[in-house]
């Protein structure tokens, strides 16, 4: 396949261009000529558990470091027992139209204690201080995609230097390696330092220790802070050993001194006390030893091939190439600038593997979910506490996971729904009166479940549930009967809860949620006002309503999966059947009155006019309620949300955006998008920006919104580039994986595909619509298809047979 493909993108280089020597992938590489300036301009690396952020400096190198237990706080609670008492009254109001009456009751009796939570906390900075260096040149600083390593590398006084930086999985340390290619010329000090909460110093009940170790370590301690009236009880511990190769190395007081050296191996450990949200009994520094007796005697070049090897067993599952332009090889902040100007389709494809390697980075077996910033930060007061927000966010997070064949990745994000459901069945059963367990809109990492923030926020009830939609996801990616049997009762017990909370609309016809909100967007209707809330102490608004059409649409999903889980699995079947019928009940899609899809079950407007969320589309992207094939009456009223909202927003409201244009067949649109976001939502490591913080959720929606715009598969059936962008008329996709557990590989030039392969992982029926199929092939042999309207086709599979099309 890549043979036709490359002679295709001869076409878009011209003479000149190709002439010139091409130093960096423009698809794998993320490069620049000068060191980040800040924070958000660093490289990242990560193994899932430990992470690291390089700054690439010249005389000061920074590299800050993050290990994933390491919280404020420690187990705790934030349950109020008997708040259903006052339920009956909440939504007597809301019905009623007094929803600030309600939003008060709400806030003094069923809000979470305390009110916030915990706070995702920076381990340590490794500084390397450099002697005084003359003119430099040729500076080179740039993360390698296809290996997981970032470089660093510059001439100074007739010497190349040279620097690479990675977190091994395999052996859980972090690798720093510097070089140069002349003997005798690497002399630095280091200090490993760790990082103090500076706004509350003057009260802060953390503390970190710095210490020399013999003659070749260092080592930074301390104990998370108290927050919020919890005690902090995580202790952690990082720690730096040194191997030179030539020169002398020492340590005095807090510093390693370098001296002289050929090269110089840094080798960094870290760990907390942390087993789990209810258990912080294990012994860092023990850990930590373990950690550095299991690397004891292996070579540089032995513990980078083992982790580029880890590493690679993931990432190279899937390629996405598409046509490069001369823009394509400049460094990429500028590569990114000149977006505005020139098409540069392979950008597309680099920001589809710039959030795959993400994925990998911060969420592997056995780690913490990737949260806010994935696993970086450098705050001790990050922004939104750097948690996991679940009224959008951690569910963006994993939007690409299963299509980008990283299905173990995702392991991370249902452990964490399991054990939401700990502190959830509590919250179901004292502040709403039911069975079955519910979560909000954010938790940490000691998985507390009730609402927080403001009523504002916390009347989100259906964040558990939306989490439950990704374990059904991923069954339908795997078709694992295994696993669906294993998360069956946490599916149930989510729908459990609904069809105890959910109560008659005054219609009598319909059921609905209250209380209930469309995120952070405040409805404009009677009794909707901006008024000074004792809660948050802040002149806000409320958004609390009954029925909000996310909810509807979640439970509309939810329930539906579980119907079809419990058939499967052959249980339940009597309340499968009231679940089926509860379904039918729930309030459908509505129109407003100006056109558009309405957010809540009143035609309310919305005081803000550009909303950044689109919680009522959800339905169309990311679940499965609003079709343009098969609720085609809802196309325009989806569209007309989208126009009137606009393309801009954050980071992530982009991402989003791409994907619903996707879904609606509009690929210039969502490709118009992308751009806007290059342009205003990026850094120029294209993390994504929330207006100017740093997160991943946008990273890793656009990578699921480039994936939708050239694959689908949520209608029963592989819809092959179903939105393809006029700018991008050939390229690649191999690797790239479809609900029925099918993996496709697939090229196209002048818009039509022109080869695909389809491995069945699963055995089950294959449904395709990839344009004028003239034959199916299975070892050689044609297959007789069923041949249907839509122009799809449709053919039995065989579990890991390959299927070729003729076209």
């Amino acid at each position: 396949m890549k043979t036709s493909l490359n002679c295709f993108l001869f076409l878009f280089l011209s003479f000149s261009t190709l002439c010139q020597e091409r130093q960096f992938d423009p698809y794998l590489t993320l490069w620049y000529e000068s060191p980040a300036e800040e924070w958000e301009q660093a490289l990242p690396v990560g193994n899932g558990r430990l992470g690291a952020m390089i700054f690439g400096g010249i005389a000061e190198e920074r590299v800050q470091i993050n290990e994933e237990t390491h919280w404020t706080g420690g187990p705790y609670s934030t349950t109020v027992e008997g708040g259903y008492m006052y339920l009956p009254e909440i939504q007597k109001n809301i019905f009623e139209g007094k929803p600030l009456v309600a939003h008060k009751i709400f806030g003094r009796h069923l809000m979470g204690y305390p009110v916030e939570q915990q706070k995702y906390q920076s381990t340590a900075n490794l500084h390397l201080f450099f002697p005084e260096n003359k003119e430099t040149s040729g500076y080179r600083r740039w993360l390698d995609m296809g290996t997981g390593i970032v470089h660093v590398e510059y001439e100074s006084g007739g010497v190349r230097y040279h620097r690479e930086v990675f977190v091994s999985e395999p052996d859980q340390v972090i690798i720093i390696r510097l070089s140069s290619d002349s003997e005798n010329a690497l002399s630095f000090r280091a200090q490993l330092r760790g990082v103090r909460n500076m706004a509350h110093s003057n009260y802060a009940t953390d503390y970190f220790r710095m210490d020399g170790i013999g003659d070749d370590g260092l080592v930074v301690y301390g104990k998370s802070a108290d927050y919020l009236g919890v005690e902090g009880q995580l202790r952690y511990r990082a720690r730096l050993k040194a191997v030179n190769k030539g020169g002398t190395i020492r340590v005095e007081g807090t510093e390693l001194i370098v001296e002289d050296a050929d090269a110089v191996t840094l080798c960094i450990v870290a760990a907390t006390n942390f087993v789990n949200y209810r258990d912080v009994s294990a012994d860092p520094e023990l850990r930590i030893q373990n950690y550095l007796d299991n690397i004891k005697g292996k070579s540089f070049d032995r513990l980078k091939i083992s982790a580029v090897e880890d590493y690679k067993g993931l990432f190279d599952r899937v390629c996405l190439e598409l046509p490069v332009t001369d823009n394509s090889y400049l460094p990429t902040g500028e590569r990114m600038k000149a977006l505005t100007d020139s098409p540069d389709p392979a950008l597309a494809a680099l920001a589809y593997n710039f959030g795959r390697y993400v994925l990998i980075s911060s969420s592997r077996q056995g780690t913490q979910p990737a949260n806010l910033q994935g696993i970086w930060n450098e705050d001790m007061n990050p922004s939104w506490d750097s948690k996991y927000t679940t009224n959008i966010n951690t569910e963006m997070n994993y939007w690409p996971v299963e299509s980008g064949n990283l299905s173990e990745c995702a392991e991370p994000l249902i452990k964490m729904v399991r054990e939401l459901s700990d502190q959830g069945s509590d919250v179901a059963r004292e502040h709403y009166g039911a069975g079955g367990w519910v979560f909000h809109q954010n938790t940490d990492l000691w998985r507390v479940a009730a609402p927080m923030d403001g009523p504002t926020w916390g009347t989100f009830t259906t964040g558990g549930a939306w989490l439950t939609t990704h374990l059904w996801e991923h069954f339908l990616y795997t078709s694992d009967i295994k696993y669906l049997e294993d998360v069956y009762e946490i599916i149930k017990g989510s729908v459990q809860f609904f069809m105890d909370f959910l109560v008659e609309h005054p219609n009598g016809e319909w059921l609905v949620t209250n209380p209930s909100n469309s995120p952070e967007n405040p409805p404009e209707g009677p009794g909707y006002k901006y008024f000074y809330d004792e809660v948050t102490g802040m002149y806000y608004f409320t958004t609390i309503c009954y029925g909000s059409t996310i909810d509807m649409q979640i439970l509309h999903d939810l329930f539906g999966y579980f119907i079809e889980a419990a058939d499967l699995l052959d249980r339940d079947k009597e309340f499968a059947r009231l679940v089926k019928k509860a379904r039918k009940r729930l309030v459908p899609p509505q129109i407003g009155s100006d056109g558009a899809l309405q957010e809540w079950t009143e035609d309310y407007g919305q005081m803000e006019e550009k909303h950044r969320h689109f919680s009522h589309l959800y339905g169309l992207y990311p679940g499965n309620v609003i079709s343009a094939e098969r609720t085609p009456g809802l196309v325009d009223a989806c569209k007309a949300v989208l126009e009137q909202r606009g393309d801009g927003g954050t980071g992530f409201s982009r991402g989003w955006k791409m994907a619903l244009w996707a879904r609606l067949y509009d690929g210039n649109r969502a490709n118009s998008i992308f751009k806007g976001y290059i342009k205003e939502q990026a850094y120029p490591q294209l993390f994504a920006k929330c207006f100017t913080p740093l997160q991943v959720d946008g990273t890793l929606g656009v990578t699921a919104g480039i994936t939708e715009m050239l694959l689908q598969s949520h209608e029963g059936l592989i819809d092959i580039l179903p939105s393809l962008p006029d700018e991008w008329p050939a390229g690649q996709f191999s690797g790239v994986r479809a609900r029925g557990g099918f993996e496709l590989d697939m090229e196209w030039i002048d818009g039509r595909l022109t080869g695909l392969k389809i491995v069945s992982e699963a055995g089950n029926i294959c449904r395709v619509k990839a344009g004028p199929v003239s034959g199916v092939f299975c070892n050689g042999r044609p297959l007789v298809t069923k041949q249907y309207n839509d122009g799809s086709i449709e053919f039995e599979t065989e579990k890991g047979n390959e299927y070729t099309f003729q076209f």
